[in-house]
């Protein structure tokens, strides 16, 4: 027995004890926390002084009910893992719509776990290869851009190499699940900048999405294209549809297009309180964030100077100049839009996952809900190009780990969802999944699938 075990194991009981005792004294409400404060199954832990193995990240939940995100992140831990933070108080009738620790979720992390052992679910050396390979191809392309022209061929390649990054580098990365080293994750993170987005704002925007994966009021992608497109099914006389929501099917493609320039001269930038995560609660006032405005101010200008003032030193004339720099940023945004818009928004998605909890006030199991709000289509050599992305359920169920373990643990969760009676979306082409989109998209804005179909007999 190590000497000092009987003084830790007295520690560990007293903090426990402390813990116990601190969430007796104060009641609260989430309006009520504190930037340094987080709640968690309805306690109220104080992360100031925390030593968070995974770095400062999760500074940027202060302020915030992160239940879901902490359980989406953590697939290993247990109510133990949570006697390292201090608590002090807890929530008064804290409700959560989702359960966890179902059936299904056991045995799904049972098997997984199998294949991907504790501590290796992290980037391998392929997806660490690939990785420096798409840098390498962004930079050399930059190089070209900056110092010798951009060409139309050029604009269309350097575009689809930043969404490269988008896709294949910092998305991993800013999940926590490129390294174990948070240094690594920070630094291949930053890719969101070097292509116009911010790490920080995708943070506060992505997590939220990935806890609240289609639901109508708490996943800011479901209506972060409004007014413009509706991915969310309203009901009929809903005052979000609008007569050219029905023809949204053939110039959603053109709405997409426009990404880049609504991502780079974003004014987000300048307080980092992404619109949509605070549109639906999330608090953006910690001392974490506020400290990154500068840094993100800064590169985003770098991000402009290099990529949107450069071309002109070069060009012929402005709307020569001009034009390149809209042609990279279409290629840019069509090559990552694209490939989002195909991930929870197909037939026979579930658009309300919560829709029984507020029915019976029965929770749903988050595991089933995610992998019914999401889709996978083809295999490894599209998850190359795609960053993994193409395994929306895996990653969806397994958000921190690395996406060049989804390929290999695929066939077993689709086994599994089989077992369970968990409606499993798989194309094995994209275009199925692009099709199955298109009728999605045109049925959502119509408002069909509300509307009797004579053809049914069901009148």
């Amino acid at each position: 027995m190590p000497p000092d075990a009987n003084i830790l194991r007295q520690r560990k009981n007293f903090d426990k004890e402390e813990n116990d005792a601190a969430t007796q004294h104060r009641i609260s409400t989430l309006k009520g926390l504190s930037t340094t404060e987080v709640v968690i199954d309805g306690i109220i832990y104080d992360i100031s002084d925390f030593h968070h193995p995974g770095g400062e990240s999760i500074e940027l939940f202060g302020g915030n009910d992160a239940t879901v995100t902490y359980k989406m992140i953590h697939p290993y831990h247990t109510s133990k893992h949570l006697e390292k933070m201090k608590a002090v108080g807890k929530v008064a009738d804290y409700q959560l719509e989702y359960k966890f620790d179902t059936p299904f979720e056991r045995e799904i992390k049972q098997e997984v776990f199998k294949i991907v052992r504790r501590g290796r679910e992290f980037g391998t050396f392929g997806w660490h290869a690939r990785c420096i390979f798409y840098v390498a191809f962004f930079f050399t392309l930059q190089y070209f851009w900056v110092f010798s022209g951009p060409t139309v061929a050029l604009a269309i390649i350097y575009g689809m190499s930043q969404a490269f990054i988008g896709l294949n580098v910092q998305h991993d990365a800013n999940h926590g699940a490129a390294s174990k080293q948070p240094w690594i994750n920070e630094l291949y993170g930053l890719g969101a900048d070097f292509i116009g987005g911010s790490k920080w704002l995708w943070m506060e925007q992505h997590w939220t999405h990935h806890s609240y994966t289609n639901h109508a009021e708490k996943d800011p992608d479901s209506f972060g294209a409004e007014p413009f497109l509706l991915f969310n099914d309203y009901p009929l006389g809903d005052n979000r549809r609008t007569f050219m929501h029905h023809f949204q099917a053939f110039f959603y493609i053109f709405v997409l297009a426009g990404y880049w320039l609504s991502s780079v001269f974003n004014p987000e930038i300048f307080d980092l309180r992404q619109r949509g995560a605070q549109g639906v609660g999330f608090v953006m006032e910690s001392d974490y964030i506020k400290s990154r405005r500068k840094y993100a101010i800064a590169l985003r200008l770098l991000y402009i100077y290099v990529n949107a003032v450069s071309p002109f030193y070069h060009g012929d004339n402005f709307l020569t100049s001009l034009m390149h720099v809209m042609v990279m940023g279409v290629s840019s945004s069509l090559t990552l839009a694209v490939l989002f818009a195909l991930s929870h928004n197909f037939e026979n998605s579930d658009r309300d996952p919560t829709k029984k909890f507020r029915e019976t006030g029965e929770q749903v199991c988050w595991f089933k809900s995610q992998v019914e709000t999401s889709s996978t289509y083809g295999g490894f050599i599209s998850g190359c190009v795609t960053g993994g992305l193409n395994f929306q359920v895996e990653h969806h169920l397994f958000p921190r780990m690395s996406s060049a373990w989804y390929p290999y643990i695929a066939p077993k969760v689709r086994e599994i969802c089989k077992k369970h009676g968990v409606r499993y979306a798989y194309y094995p082409w994209i275009w199925q999944n692009w099709l199955s989109m298109i009728k999605y998209v045109h049925a959502a804005g119509t408002g069909i699938n509300w509307k009797e179909n004579p053809l049914k007999g069901n009148m």
